[in-house]
């Protein structure tokens, strides 16, 4: 299954990278290693190696250009290590295949989330129509409401 699939981003965001290409980068430079899952699962886990720890040096990728790749780096300060890596850490399922897809996919998630940029604003105003709309519906809910009034005899 492709990885776009997996990315649905607001229409407000722009993004200029190379999706292509990003993804390319990040299934080519991911270093994985592969260690024992904690958790349940039984035999399995104390005998296969299905936990995946992938990496990934935020200067190898591709498709992103220089102003992406340092908000990339400004936004994920926290969880890019003194190496300049970026690690995921994926244990969700039984087999090693299905972490190694799911680290690849969360690592390209951060990634292009953090190199969004968002869409400037354009200063609208309502149509002429949608006011007097507007102050139609003022006028009857005001004209209800004084109906409301004490009654005089």
């Amino acid at each position: 299954m492709p990885f776009s699939v997996y990315f649905s981003f607001p229409v407000s965001y722009y993004i200029c990278m190379n999706r292509n290409e990003l993804h390319e980068s990040i299934v080519s430079h991911t270093v994985m290693t592969f260690s024992r899952s904690g958790g349940a699962g039984g035999q399995n886990v104390n005998k296969v190696n299905t936990k995946v720890h992938a990496c990934i040096n935020i200067e190898e990728i591709d498709g992103l250009n220089d102003t992406e790749k340092a908000l990339v780096k400004q936004r994920l300060a926290n969880s890019i290590n003194n190496d300049g890596q970026l690690c995921v850490d994926v244990q969700d399922e039984r087999f090693q295949g299905r972490n190694r897809e799911t680290a690849l996919i969360r690592l390209e998630a951060k990634i292009a989330g953090a190199a969004r940029t968002a869409k400037k604003r354009r200063a609208t105003k309502p149509s002429k129509a949608s006011r007097e709309r507007r102050l139609k519906i003022k006028k009857l809910r005001s004209d209800i409401k004084k109906g409301r009034g004490s009654i005089s005899y």
